[in-house]
C-alpha cells in the first residue's frame, strides 16, 4: 500500500513524537528541543513554537501512545475521532518549500499543537480507512518498546530505527546459535 506523499511523513513524525519520552528521558522537554523536532520534520512554522506549546504537545504524545497500544481498528478509530474533535478542520491544498501539493487541515495561524493533532489524525484516518492499522507496531526487540510505522511493501519491518535494535537482536541470535553449535563452549577471541 502506498500512501499519499504527505501521509507517510506525518506517520513517521507521529511515531517520533510517541517515542520522544522513552526510558525516563523526555527528548522534547524544552522549547528548543521541540523546535528542532519540528524543523527536522519540516513542519511549517516550526520556529514559532513556544513555551505554551510544550504541554499540549506532550498531551498529543500521550494520545499517540494510546493509538499504538490500541491495535484494533475500532479502538484506533475511536482515539482518532477524539483527536479530530479537538482539532477544528479547514482542509485546503497547499504547496510550499520542497513539498508538492498536499493538505493542511487547519489555518496556518492555528497553534502548532492544534495543527500537529489535525495532521496526525488525518494520517491515521488514512491507515484506518485503508485497513492498514497493523502497520503501527512496537519494536520486536526484547528490551525495547519504541513504536514504529511499517511502511515496507510486505509489512516485514520489526525493529525501530532508534536503538539499533535489529542489529543487536540479530547479533545476539547469531551468538546463541554459535554457542549451541559448539556445545555451549564459546571460544575466546
Amino acid at each position: 500500500m502506498q500512501f499519499a506523499h504527505d501521509t507517510e511523513p506525518s506517520l513517521v513524525m507521529a511515531a517520533d513524537l510517541a517515542n520522544s519520552d522513552y526510558d525516563g528521558h523526555d527528548r522534547l522537554g524544552t522549547v528548543a528541543a521541540i523546535r528542532e523536532y519540528l524543523r527536522a520534520h519540516e513542519f511549517t512554522g516550526w520556529s514559532g513554537a513556544g513555551s505554551a506549546d510544550v504541554e499540549p504537545i506532550h498531551a498529543l504524545r500521550a494520545d499517540l501512545v494510546r493509538v499504538w497500544a490500541a491495535h484494533d481498528p475500532a479502538d484506533v478509530a475511536h482515539i482518532v475521532n477524539e483527536m479530530l474533535a479537538q482539532s477544528p478542520q479547514q482542509p485546503r491544498l497547499t504547496k510550499h518549500g520542497s513539498w508538492d501539493w498536499h493538505l493542511h487541515f487547519t489555518p496556518d495561524d492555528a497553534p502548532i499543537p492544534v495543527r500537529m493533532r489535525a495532521e496526525f489524525a488525518m494520517a491515521l484516518v488514512d491507515l484506518v480507512r485503508s485497513g492498514n492499522v497493523d502497520r503501527l507496531k512496537v519494536c520486536a526487540a526484547d528490551d525495547c518498546d519504541r513504536v514504529l510505522v511499517d511502511l515496507s511493501r510486505n509489512r516485514s519491518r520489526r525493529f525501530c530505527s532508534e536503538g539499533n535494535c535489529g542489529n543487536r537482536t540479530h547479533v545476539a541470535a547469531y551468538r546463541e546459535r554459535q554457542a549451541s553449535s559448539s556445545g555451549g563452549r564459546r571460544d575466546e577471541p
